[in-house]
């Protein structure tokens, strides 16, 4: 599947953008990615609410390995889109609204997150960088290429 035959796909929800994502494509609207379309394959924005009517389609969440371990990672927030929908405009429009709410209410949730300190709360100290130290006349002279060192003391015998 190409750029703009994802574009013709969800043509039916209303305007999109396409952008080029990691090995395949991210599907935009409304300023939110709420789609996906990596290894063959297109998937869907989900929350744990709207898991239930994937699993009810007999879809699967996006999942990889990892090369080291081996280990199979399930990416719950990511869900194959069912086959049926391609052929329903309809139907694909509805499961695109539920996919744009659910990325606006993970972006508002992310931006809401950051945390905030209590009144009585100290503020972190801001330390000031080193000023260095300005160069004087001495050290900018030319050395020489010989260290020097302090002059020998000769062993004299006495007589």
């Amino acid at each position: 599947m190409e750029r703009d035959d994802l574009a013709e796909l969800f043509s039916c929800y209303g305007p999109v953008s396409v952008k080029r994502l990691f090995s395949g494509f991210g599907v935009y609207a409304e300023d939110v990615c709420f789609a996906v379309f990596l290894r063959g394959e297109l998937f869907l924005k989900a929350d744990p609410s709207s898991v239930a009517r994937f699993e009810a389609e007999g879809s699967t969440p996006f999942s990889y390995s990892q090369k080291r371990s081996g280990k199979v990672i399930h990416v719950n927030s990511w869900w194959r889109l069912p086959a049926r929908l391609y052929d329903e405009p309809d139907e694909l429009a509805e499961w695109t609204r539920a996919a744009v709410a659910v990325a606006h209410a993970l972006n508002a949730r992310k931006k809401s997150g950051k945390r905030k300190t209590k009144a009585g709360a100290k503020k972190p100290v801001i330390k000031k960088p080193a000023v260095r130290k300005r160069a004087t006349a001495k050290s900018n002279q030319k050395k020489s290429g010989r260290a020097r060192t302090a002059p020998r003391k000769l062993n004299r015998k006495k007589r």
